[in-house]
């Protein structure tokens, strides 16, 4: 395992690096794999590598690749907006190698993430967004433990229309409760 921060039984969690930074891109620029995401604009391999020169000095946010056993990277998922006073953060999550959707990676790496946002950075919630038409997204957060709070109406424009976000989250007793059941 290359770098590994989290692991997890089919996957691990590292720091991404900026050779990273062409794949990232790809990812990114590819419309089936940013149709449930609020990204809207191509980016560039420079760019992504001033993004992750960026979110490494940032102390607001984790961004961790998720890989296979086998090194190769499939994703990236984060908590970003941490605040330490109130002790809650944004979580995000992605899988941009289509070939390993639908095989229970990101519901791993949102476990993983989830767990060191409670037993290590001490935060007592974890909240989301997901746009509503990506139903396999909502039922993987369900799964690990998000409750819906809420809906923003017609927050996102996605491919020609209007959608709602949905907002969650998943409060550390809840999640302990979980575990310990």
């Amino acid at each position: 395992m290359k770098n590994a921060f989290l692991v997890g039984e089919s996957i691990y969690l590292r720091p991404l690096e900026q050779e990273d930074a062409a794949q990232l891109a790809a990812w990114l620029n590819d419309r089936e794999v940013t149709r449930t995401l609020l990204v809207h604009r191509p980016i560039n391999r420079a760019g992504e590598e001033r993004y992750l020169e960026q979110i490494a000095q940032s102390e607001n946010d984790v961004n961790l690749g998720i890989a296979r056993r086998d090194d190769a990277l499939i994703g990236v998922t984060g908590l970003s907006a941490l605040d330490t006073k109130n002790r809650h953060a944004s979580f995000g999550i992605f899988i941009g190698d289509k070939t390993q959707w639908g095989k229970g990676y990101g519901s791993e790496a949102t476990r993983l993430m989830v767990g060191y946002a409670f037993d290590t950075l001490n935060l007592n919630k974890v909240w989301l967004h997901v746009i509503e038409h990506n139903e396999r997204a909502i039922r993987a957060y369900e799964r690990v433990g998000f409750r819906r709070e809420g809906l923003l109406r017609d927050h996102a424009f996605v491919e020609g229309r209007y959608w709602a976000e949905v907002v969650m989250s998943l409060l550390r007793e809840d999640w302990q409760r979980a575990r310990a059941g």
